[in-house]
């Protein structure tokens, strides 16, 4: 079982979940609304070989949840605190969704604190054109890992309408884990997600913003495409060819979040291409 510890900077604390039996050092790397829990079951799988650190992002979980700040350097600066506590000098990396672009953005300005990348069916690589931005209210209530947010009026109606979402399609043992996690009551009485409006739009805010890509990134890679996921046509991958000069690709069931939906076809998949990059050191 992870242990959840506190890395305490001058501005935040950065809540985190870590797998401490091996000695590789991996970080996972969640997306918006989501927290640590997620990667459980990769985290359980993958143990016995990697020391695994997953942390909840600034605006999410168990962590600081500032009301602005939500910009791709200082998720980069927390996480290179993390790092530096743990005293990796660098780490592979798993991120799914937005955390996607995050990993490019790190990759290309501090490719030495990377030894590979794993993208999860990441979204908004690119810089957005600002008219764009009035499209954020409409998206805000259809996409499915932003409904979680609430607010509710009991946790049984919370309950109700999040195993209606395609992140919880199964309603394992591990997804009902992860939905009460994530879930609080709030102070008026009703229920709703621990991740804050003000995290959502400075996300948002910081992806129209910043592009992923800028110069081809050499740091090894694999894209994880599920097969019902975001990533199903090939100008939306086209873009990960052609900048990641180190680049695998694989196909997995499930749809956006594989490791919630299908975790065993996905940690498998993970365990096999991280092998592939350190079989050296083994």
């Amino acid at each position: 079982m992870p242990v959840r510890q506190t890395l305490s900077t001058s501005d935040i604390q950065l809540s985190y979940l870590e797998w401490s039996q091996g000695q590789e050092p991996l970080l996972l790397l969640h997306g918006m609304a989501d927290h640590a829990l997620v990667w459980s079951s990769l985290g359980d799988y993958l143990a016995a070989n990697y020391h695994i650190v997953a942390p909840d992002m600034r605006g999410h979980g168990e962590s600081s949840k500032p009301e602005q700040d939500y910009s791709f350097a200082s998720a980069i600066a927390d996480l290179e605190a993390l790092m530096d506590k743990l005293g990796w000098s660098a780490a592979h990396i798993v991120s799914h969704s937005w955390t996607g672009k995050l990993a490019a953005i790190w990759a290309r300005e501090n490719p030495t604190r990377l030894k590979s990348i794993t993208l999860v069916d990441p979204i908004f690589i690119w810089k957005m054109p600002s008219f764009l931005k009035i499209t954020f209210p409409l998206l805000y209530r259809v996409l499915p890992f932003l409904k979680s947010m609430g607010p509710f009026t009991s946790y049984q109606e919370a309950e109700h309408k999040i195993k209606q979402l395609s992140q919880y399609q199964n309603w394992s043992s591990l997804q009902q884990q992860v939905f009460q996690a994530a879930i609080e009551q709030k102070p008026n009485g009703t229920w709703g997600s621990k991740f804050t409006i003000a995290a959502r739009d400075g996300i948002f805010d910081a992806v129209m913003e910043v592009p992923g890509f800028i110069h081809p990134i050499d740091t090894p890679a694999l894209f994880i495409q599920p097969e019902k996921g975001v990533n199903r046509q090939n100008w939306q991958i086209q873009p990960y060819k052609t900048n990641l000069k180190n680049l695998s690709l694989c196909q997995v069931p499930g749809n956006h979040w594989p490791f919630l939906t299908n975790p065993t076809e996905f940690n498998q998949t993970v365990a096999t291409f991280l092998a592939s990059q350190t079989s050296d050191n083994w």
